[in-house]
């Protein structure tokens, strides 16, 4: 299989790379549809290859981490009904389960599993580089730019998530 029939596009990896205990990682249920095998098969083989699997590559969730995945990422709303808690994937896990599951399918995937985790790292870095860049000039022009940087520092930042009130609004009667 070449490189380019890969049908997975690289932008959908990213979407499933997940922060979770100061860790980027991918579920087992996003690994499995990846590498073209059942969440089950998948699990049976890390079970089988415990050893290839330490800590820093694979951790099993919590019951409150799972909740707030399902929570955060619509297409993990089927985990809710699951009776069994997720195993999340660090990128050498990732690649690790490619070995272990050892068909074309899982190979090419995790050639874009990598490029994922390479592109998401590569932005990372960037954004650190841009704010060093960004200190280092308000250093040396302080005052005269300080609106600008200020401004800058703010567009930096995401915003925060507000969650929207839900029900009516009662108005108050003037008396």
């Amino acid at each position: 299989m070449k490189d380019k029939e890969f049908i997975v596009p690289v932008e959908k990896i990213e979407r499933s790379i997940l922060f979770i205990r100061g860790e980027k990682v991918m579920l087992d249920v996003d690994l499995a549809v990846l590498y073209g095998v059942t969440t089950k098969r998948l699990n049976e083989q890390v079970k089988r290859n415990r050893d290839r699997f330490p800590e820093d590559f694979m951790f099993q969730l919590a019951e409150k981490e799972k909740a707030e995945v399902v929570a955060n990422c619509d297409h993990l709303k089927m985990l809710k009904f699951s009776p069994h808690l997720p195993y999340a994937f660090t990128e050498h896990g990732a690649i690790m389960l490619a070995t272990v599951l050892n068909s074309p399918v899982a190979v090419q995937a995790s050639i874009q599993v990598v490029r994922a985790f390479v592109k998401l790292r590569e932005m990372l870095a960037s954004h650190k580089d841009l704010a060093r860049k960004l200190n280092e000039m308000e250093k040396k022009y302080n005052a005269q730019f300080k609106i600008v940087f200020n401004a800058i520092r703010e567009l930096m930042t995401p915003p925060e998530k507000h969650k929207r009130k839900i029900g009516f609004l009662r108005e108050k009667k003037s008396e």
